[in-house]
C-alpha cells in the first residue's frame, strides 16, 4: 500500500512537469502545423484571385480585339478620302463603342502616315501625326496580329489618364500597309477592379507585358516599372512561363510577397496576384494568438489544479493511514459474516447428505442383512450423492463457475416435455397452464440446468401457493429484458432478442423490502428443513452464465411472476434430432486407456471399474509423465482420460500439449470445478463431470475412440 502511495505521489508530480512540458510541445507541433495550414489558405486564395484576374484580363482584351476586328471590317474597303468623307458618322460611331466600353478612353483610325482619320474624342481630328507611337510602327513592316503596347502618355491637344495602346494593322486587298486600328485602354479601369477585389490588407496586383513592362499595377506606383528578365522575378517566370507561385521581393518597393502569375491565353500579356508574407504571417499570429488566450489560462489551471490534487492527495494519504487499522477490522468482520453465511447453508445441507450415506454404511456392515434392506441401502448412498452433486451444481451455477454444456433446444419443445414431471412435483392441488408459442423459439443453453432452473421456479412458487392454486407457464419472444426490481442495472442485449419463461403463481407474494435479496445464496423466508435457499440463486447463477437475466415482479397478496431471458438464436442453428444414447455401461473388449489423475483413490476407483468392464488400464498420477508416456509410445494407448485440476501441468494443458504435439489420440477431461474450463470452455475436448458413474465414464470413453476409428477409417 505504501509503494502504492508513493507511486501516486510521483505520477502526479510527473504529471506536473507534463502539465507545462506538453503544451510547449504541442504549442510548437501546433504553430508548425499551423504556419503551414495558413500559407496553405493564403495559396489558394491567392491562386482563387488570380483565377478571377486572368479571366477579368481574357475577357477585356478579348472584347477590345473583337471590336478592333469589327471597325476594321467596316472601313475595309474604303479609301481614307471616303473615310475622311464620314467622318462625322464614323466618330459618332467610335464614340458610342468607348462610351459602352468602361476600360476604353479613345478610339481611333489611322492612314499609312499615322495620321488620324477618325476618333472618338473629336471630330474633326486635327492634323496630327502618331507614327511615332509603338501602337503605330509595331504594324509597318509585317502582320502582328494584335499588338498591346507600353503605357504612354496623351500627347497635347488631348488630355486626361495614362493609357496604353491595343491596336490591328490595315491592309488593302493586296496586302499593303494603309494604317492601323487602334483602342486607348485605360490602365485605372484595371486598378478600380483590382481595389474591389483586393480587400485584404498586404493584396497585390499587376500586370505586364512579356518583355517586363508594366502596364499597371495596385498598389498604384508613381513610376513605370520594367521587371529585369534576369532578375528573380524574371529568372522563376522564365523557368515556368506559363503560370507559378514565388515568393520574392518585389522591385518596385522591396516589399517581399507571395505573388502568383499566369500568362493571359492569346495574348502576350502577364497577370498576378499575391499578398505580403507579411500579411500572411500576421494571420498565423492571430491564430495562434487565440490559441495562447485559451491556452496559458488552461495550462495555467491544469497545473494549480494538480499542484492542489498533490497537496491533497498527501493529505488524504496521511488520514487514510490513520484510518487504516480500523478499516481492516471492518472487512474482517464483514468477510467472517459472509463466510458464516455461505458456510453455515453449505454445512448443514452437506451434513444431512453425509448422515444419510454414513448412516446406509453402518448399515450395510451389520451381518445378516436382506437383500432387499442392502440395496435400499445402497439406492439412499447413490441418491445422497445425487442431491450433493446437484448442491455443488448449484453453489458453482451462482458463482457463475460451473462448466455448463450449451446446446441449441426450442424452449417450447423443452418445456412440454416437463409438463408430466411437474404434475406430480407440484401435486394434485395446483392447477398447471401452459401458454406456448407456435412459432420456435431457440436458445443456446444447458438443457440440464435449464431444466432444473425451471423446477426451482416451479417449486418456488409451488411453497408460496402452500400447495394450492394455479402456476403459468408462459414462453414468448422478447426483444429486451425490462428494468425491474430483480436487477434495474442490469440490461443485456443480443442480435437475435431473447426467449422469455415466466412462472406466475397466485401465492402470497414477495414484500417490496425482500425483493432485493431473493436472488441470494441460502436466503430464504421458509421454515428450517423446508429449503436451503439455493434454488432461486442457480436460477440467476443460470441466467448470468448463459448471457440472460431473470427478473420477479410480485405483489403481496396477488401472487409473484419470475421471468427467465434467455439469449435467442435463429432457426437455422438448431441441430439434427438425435436418438438418445440410454445404452448402459459398454464393454471395453481391451481398450488401452491413460487414466491421469492425482488422487490416489479416484484413480483406483476408475481404474478398478474400468478394468472389470474389460478394458487395459496405465494409471499415471500428473500430466507429466502421461506426456512422457504418450511421446514414448502413443499407438498403444486408445484414449487419454485426465483430470483438469493437478498440480503443475493441468489436463486442459495436458489436452493441448497432445494437440500440439500431433499425437492422435483422443482426450476425454473430468473435473468436478475448474477456473479455466468456467471461463473458457473445453476448447472441444469431451469432458465428464465429477462425480460421475463407471458407467457414464465407459460410455464416454467409447465414443471418443469410435470417433477416432471412424476418422482415421475416412483417411484411409
Amino acid at each position: 500500500m505504501q509503494r502504492a502511495q508513493r507511486n501516486s505521489l510521483r505520477l502526479l508530480q510527473w504529471m506536473m512537469a507534463a502539465s507545462l512540458a506538453l503544451p510547449i510541445a504541442l504549442f510548437v507541433i501546433a504553430a508548425s502545423i499551423s504556419y503551414t495550414s495558413t500559407r496553405d489558405v493564403a495559396d489558394r486564395e491567392i491562386e482563387r484571385t488570380l483565377d478571377v484576374v486572368h479571366e477579368h484580363a481574357l475577357k477585356v482584351f478579348e472584347t477590345i480585339d473583337r471590336s478592333l476586328a469589327e471597325l476594321n471590317e467596316v472601313v475595309r474597303a474604303l479609301s481614307d478620302d471616303t473615310i475622311r468623307a464620314r467622318e462625322p458618322a464614323l466618330h459618332r460611331r467610335l464614340k458610342r463603342l468607348s462610351d459602352s466600353l468602361p476600360q476604353l478612353k479613345s478610339a481611333w483610325i489611322f492612314d499609312a502616315d499615322g495620321r488620324a482619320l477618325v476618333n472618338s474624342l473629336v471630330s474633326p481630328p486635327p492634323e496630327q501625326s502618331f507614327a511615332d507611337r509603338n501602337y503605330f510602327y509595331a504594324h509597318i513592316d509585317q502582320s502582328i496580329g494584335t499588338f498591346i503596347g507600353t503605357a504612354l502618355t496623351p500627347r497635347l491637344p488631348y488630355q486626361g489618364a495614362r493609357f496604353f495602346g491595343v491596336s490591328r494593322r490595315r491592309d488593302s486587298d493586296d496586302g499593303r500597309f494603309i494604317g492601323v486600328i487602334q483602342a486607348s485602354v485605360l490602365p485605372e479601369y484595371f486598378e478600380s477592379f483590382y481595389a474591389r477585389i483586393g480587400s485584404d490588407p498586404g493584396s497585390f496586383f499587376a500586370m505586364g507585358r512579356t518583355d517586363g513592362a508594366m502596364l499597371t499595377h495596385f498598389p498604384r506606383l508613381d513610376h513605370d516599372l520594367r521587371l529585369d528578365p534576369t532578375g528573380p522575378v524574371g529568372r522563376e517566370i522564365a523557368a515556368r512561363p506559363e503560370h507559378g507561385l514565388i515568393t520574392v521581393a518585389w522591385p518596385s518597393d522591396g516589399i517581399e510577397r507571395r505573388i502568383g502569375y499566369r500568362r493571359v491565353a492569346g495574348y502576350p500579356i502577364y497577370v498576378s496576384a499575391g499578398l505580403e508574407t507579411s500579411a500572411i504571417r500576421a494571420r498565423w499570429l492571430a491564430t495562434i494568438g487565440q490559441h495562447l488566450v485559451f491556452g496559458l489560462p488552461a495550462t495555467a489551471l491544469l497545473f494549480l489544479l494538480l499542484a492542489l490534487a498533490l497537496r491533497r492527495t498527501q493529505q488524504i494519504q496521511a488520514e487514510a493511514a490513520k484510518r487504516r487499522e480500523a478499516e481492516e477490522a471492518l472487512k474482517h468482520s464483514q468477510r467472517l459474516e459472509a463466510l458464516g453465511q455461505l458456510t453455515g447453508g453449505v454445512a448443514h445441507d452437506f451434513n444431512n447428505l453425509l448422515t444419510v450415506i454414513r448412516a446406509s454404511v453402518d448399515l450395510l456392515n451389520r451381518p445378516q442383512l436382506t437383500e432387499e434392506r442392502r440395496q435400499r441401502y445402497i439406492t439412499a448412498i447413490a441418491d445422497a450423492v445425487a442431491r450433493a452433486a446437484k448442491l455443488t451444481s448449484q453453489l458453482l451455477a451462482f458463482a457463475r463457475r460451473q462448466t455448463l454444456k450449451p446446446e441449441v433446444f426450442d424452449v417450447s419443445e423443452r418445456m412440454q416435455s416437463l409438463r408430466d414431471m411437474l404434475a406430480p412435483l407440484l401435486g394434485p392441488a395446483i392447477e398447471i397452464a401452459m401458454r406456448l408459442p407456435t412459432e420456435p423459439c431457440l436458445v443456446r443453453a444447458d438443457a440440464g440446468q435449464f431444466e432444473t432452473a425451471l423446477i426451482n421456479m416451479a417449486t418456488n412458487a409451488r411453497d408460496a401457493m402452500q400447495g394450492k392454486g394455479r402456476i403459468t407457464f408462459k414462453v414468448e419472444p422478447a426483444t429486451t429484458v425490462p428494468d425491474t426490481l430483480a436487477d434495474a442495472s442490469s440490461q443485456t442485449s443480443a442480435n437475435h432478442g431473447f426467449v422469455s419463461v415466466t412462472v406466475s403463481d397466485t401465492g402470497i407474494g414477495i414484500p417490496a423490502a425482500r425483493l432485493g435479496r431473493i436472488f441470494e445464496p441460502f436466503f430464504t423466508t421458509k421454515q428450517v428443513g423446508h429449503g436451503t435457499g439455493l434454488g432461486l440463486s442457480q436460477v440467476f447463477g443460470f441466467a448470468r452464465q448463459s448471457g440472460g437475466e431473470v427478473t420477479v415482479t410480485s405483489e403481496v397478496g396477488h401472487g409473484s411472476t419470475f421471468s427467465l431471458y434467455l439469449p435467442r438464436v435463429p432457426p437455422e442453428l438448431l441441430p439434427q434430432r438425435q436418438a438418445p444414447n440410454t445404452a448402459p455401461a459398454v464393454a471395453g473388449s481391451g481398450m488401452s486407456v491413460l487414466v491421469v489423475e492425482d488422487n490416489i483413490e479416484l484413480a483406483n476407483f476408475a481404474a478398478d471399474g474400468l478394468t472389470e468392464l474389460g478394458y487395459s488400464i496405465t494409471l499415471v498420477d500428473n500430466a507429466t509423465d502421461a506426456l512422457a508416456e504418450l511421446v514414448l509410445d502413443a499407438d498403444r494407448f486408445d484414449v487419454v482420460f485426465s483430470d483438469v485440476v493437478m498440480p503443475g501441468m493441468t489436463g486442459l494443458d495436458l489436452a493441448q500439449a497432445i494437440c500440439d504435439r500431433g499425437i492422435d489420440v483422443p482426450i476425454v477431461l473430468t473435473t468436478g470445478y475448474s477456473q479455466a474450463l468456467s471461463q473458457d470452455g473445453v476448447a472441444g475436448f469431451e469432458l465428464v463431470q465429477k462425480p460421475y458413474s463407471i458407467e457414464e465414464l465407459s460410455r464416454v470413453l467409447h465414443r471418443a475412440a469410435r470417433i477416432r476409428r471412424v476418422r482415421d477409417g475416412a483417411a484411409e
